[in-house]
Order: C-alpha cells, then structure tokens, then sequence
C-alpha cells in the first residue's frame, strides 16, 4: 500500500473517530491477505477490533467514574487468609446476579480483613459488565448529603444516587454518625429500596448499629431495609495489613 494512500485511508479514519482502526488496519489487512479472507471477513474483522477498542473505553470510563479507591480484582484475593469465607460463594458473586436481582451486599467484620478489596473488585466487575456504579465512604456520603441539604439540591443529590446499578457504602461506622446523618442515609436506602444494588462494609455487627447512629430506631430501619433482600458475609480473620508483622508468642 503506498504512501499516499495510506494517508488518505487514515485521515478517513480519523475524520470518522476510528482510532481501534487506525492502530491495527494493516495488520488486519494482512493477516487477511496471508488467509485469503473474503471482504466481508476482512470487514468483519475491522469493526470488531473498533468494538473492541470502544468497550474499553467505556469500560475505563466507567471504573473512572466510579471512583474507587485502588483496583483490586477477586483473583487477587487471598481466601487461605480467610478461612471463615467461603471462595466459592465469592467468586459465584461475580457473575453479578445480585445486582439484576437487586440484591444487597454485606461484609461485616474487624479493620483489614479484605471488606473493601471485596467490594472494589465485585464494582469492577460491575463495571465490565457496563453498569452504572459508585464507590464511597460512608463518612463521605454522608459530607455529600448534609452539603446538599444546606444547599437545597439534595433531592436531585438522592435521586442520582438511586438511579446507580450499584452503590459501594465502605466503612459504615467508622466515624461517629449524628442522628441527621443517619436520617439522611435512611432516605437515601429507602430510595434504592428494591431499585437497586447497595454493598456495605462495616467494622461492627447489626446488633452495635443502634449507637453507631446514636439511634436505635433509625438503625433498625436502616437494618430492614438493608438485609430484606441481602447476601451477609461475616469476615472472622486477622488483617491483611499485620499479615507477617506479627511475631509468635514466645514459649514458657
């Protein structure tokens, strides 16, 4: 293929926004010419490496949206470490069937035993899946939503968030929640109520909520709304993060 042809095939290209052509046409172009493929095969071969490229890219815009806080996979999860989850209920999770069922998510148990590697992983998988996600601290929501109900934007604040496929909320409990915060947090589970797809994390079991939320009837709704069509994984194991830093008790 000569120069200027080659030029001129590319400007169209550019002109058309194919950038998954650009890269690879001529090595698509022979491989087609050394199997002596149809056109069409030829063809066909073209616009999927162009599909291929546009689904990355809305798969990288979508994790990017989704604001995690470091990518994490499943595959990457040490489940030796944690002998009290069970790997193969974990990985059937990925299959995303809770969010079309629109399933909640809950993983309960001590600082650094895998609660946000779980729940960031599963997100990416949402999110290769090409489902509207958001991954946020509990602490950070609830900033959001006291802004927002300062400011008078926070029915459109709730009304985006219940739109989501899927919520992360990380670290319920890690910071003291007023009894405003923990109302807010209720209308907004009330709003994805059966909607869609809520994953919690928390340090503390259902039964020590009440005073998390410095109130117990607010906790106990939250709780309803929470666990009625919910999958609850309770996480007994030792953090990650002391993993080989802590040295056997010397024998007497």
């Amino acid at each position: 293929m000569n120069n200027k042809l080659t030029s001129y095939l590319e400007s169209q290209m550019q002109a058309l926004k194919l950038k998954g052509l650009i890269a690879h046409y001529q090595e698509i172009a022979e491989k087609a010419s050394q199997n002596n493929l149809s056109y069409f095969e030829y063809l066909s071969l073209l616009l999927e490496e162009e599909l291929k490229r546009k689904n990355d890219g809305t798969i990288k815009t979508k994790i990017n949206k989704a604001r995690f806080p470091f990518i994490k996979t499943l595959e990457e999860f040490d489940f030796s470490f944690q002998p009290s989850l069970r790997e193969k209920e974990i990985i059937a999770l990925s299959s995303l069937d809770f969010i079309e069922k629109k399933e909640n998510l809950i993983f309960l148990g001590p600082p650094g035993v895998g609660k946000t590697h779980l729940s960031v992983a599963l997100g990416i998988k949402a999110c290769m899946a090409k489902y509207r996600v958001v991954f946020t601290t509990a602490q950070k929501l609830l900033e959001e939503l006291m802004l927002s109900l300062k400011d008078g934007s926070l029915t459109d604040k709730l009304l985006n968030y219940s739109r989501l496929n899927l919520m992360v909320i990380d670290e319920v409990g890690y910071m003291p929640i007023s009894k405003e915060q923990a109302n807010l947090l209720f209308r907004l589970i009330s709003m994805r109520y059966e909607k869609g797809s809520i994953i919690v994390t928390s340090n503390y079991n259902f039964n020590e909520w009440g005073e998390v939320f410095s109130d117990q009837v607010v906790a106990a709704a939250i709780i309803d709304r929470l666990v009625h069509h919910a999958r609850i994984f309770y996480i007994n194991g030792t953090s990650y993060r002391l993993k080989g830093k802590l040295k056997p008790a010397a024998a007497n």
